[in-house]
């Protein structure tokens, strides 16, 4: 049997597949600055890149490149509070926005294209999702008002938006390579579930999304979106425009992977582990480990920390969590009833069984 790479193991879990050895471990939202600075302080070496911390803890290493939407040099004019307020300011930004060449270094990525085709690496872009681009542009309130008030504005720079990003994901693969997977920036949900309802999702973002994942599942990228809060509502949404997959599933806002599983079969679910018990010692964070098992050997699933790891973390604390997100990646492969898409049992593994 070929021996497993960081590469096939992510795209084999992506499939539905069990790896031969153990589950991807992927630190998919680097840490906190404070947390680096706290780490730095207790034995982390000075001057790592975020892959070399990765390395240094033993984790397997994934390259993000997010694709700014903004052309280098793009200013705002400091007497506005928002980029955007109407039409003419729109207007006016346009020249801001959809640069030739998508701004990143292609040199280095070259490189790192190099890696991911050794399989050493995976390599994920993001882009700018339909919710989280106007608000960029608007800010918080006006942008809900917006979809009342500005229908026509909203509907122009999401259609503008996604004609740039379908320009560079031709550009990326044809250029770079082709990522493994990719997301959607879309915190559009807070603990109490969505900020909009489903008629405005159907109305001011599903036609766009219907435009560019066809495009990315041309290539092969999986397609999954970022959305913080309590996102299990917006799973069947989501799912119904082609989506595959969500991160980072936050524990503090009530989200259950193994309630996930069971209503969503198929769906590829990455993070979930509660950032908030990691400084409670190694007997919290089993007991977290043992919380998410039967979703992690249910299949498709890349167990991780819900969000960026907070400084309340020790690097001690976060030793620990490496250990037994290790033990836990391996003990999952051994599990036989690894993949359960394939319409085995599919009773309910809720929180309330596994308490």
């Amino acid at each position: 049997m070929p021996q497993e790479t960081t590469r096939s193991r992510v795209q084999k879990v992506l499939r539905g597949e069990k790896p031969s050895d153990r589950l991807p471990m992927l630190e998919w939202a680097v840490w906190w600055n404070l947390t680096i600075d706290r780490w730095k302080g207790e034995g982390l070496p000075d001057g790592l890149s975020n892959d070399g911390i990765k390395r240094y803890f033993g984790l397997d290493v994934d390259y993000q490149l997010w694709f700014p939407t903004f052309a280098p040099g793009a200013t705002r004019d400091s007497a506005k509070k928002h980029w955007v307020e109407n039409e003419a300011d729109y207007d006016e930004l346009l020249s801001h926005l959809r640069p030739d060449i998508p701004p990143y270094d292609q040199e280095i990525w070259k490189q790192r294209a190099a890696e991911q085709a050794a399989g050493e690496v995976v390599i994920w872009i993001t882009l700018n999702g339909f919710f989280w681009w106007p608000r960029v542009l608007m800010g918080i309130e006006p942008h809900l008002f917006a979809f009342y008030d500005k229908p026509n504005l909203m509907h122009r720079m999401n259609q503008d938006l996604v004609e740039y990003q379908l320009y560079s994901i031709d550009y990326f693969c044809q250029n770079t390579c082709v990522p493994d997977f990719m997301s959607f920036a879309e915190d559009m949900s807070y603990n109490h579930g969505p900020m909009i309802s489903k008629e405005l999702f159907d109305e001011f973002m599903a036609p766009y999304y219907k435009q560019i994942i066809p495009k990315l599942k041309q290539y092969g990228i999986v397609p999954i979106i970022d959305s913080d809060g309590d996102v299990e509502p917006l799973i069947s949404w989501f799912e119904e425009i082609g989506l595959d997959g969500i991160a980072p599933l936050e524990r503090m806002a009530g989200v259950d992977v193994n309630r996930i599983r069971t209503n969503h079969s198929d769906w590829i679910m990455v993070g979930g582990f509660d950032k908030t018990v990691m400084h409670r010692g190694e007997e919290a964070m089993r007991a977290e480990f043992e919380r998410l098992m039967p979703a992690i050997q249910s299949g498709r699933y890349i167990p991780s920390v819900d969000h960026q790891t907070p400084p309340s973390v020790s690097i001690d604390d976060y030793r620990i969590y490496i250990k037994l997100l290790k033990e836990y990646a391996t003990r999952a492969v051994e599990i036989h009833d690894f993949n359960m898409s394939d319409g085995s049992d599919k009773s309910d593994m809720s929180d309330k069984n596994y308490l």
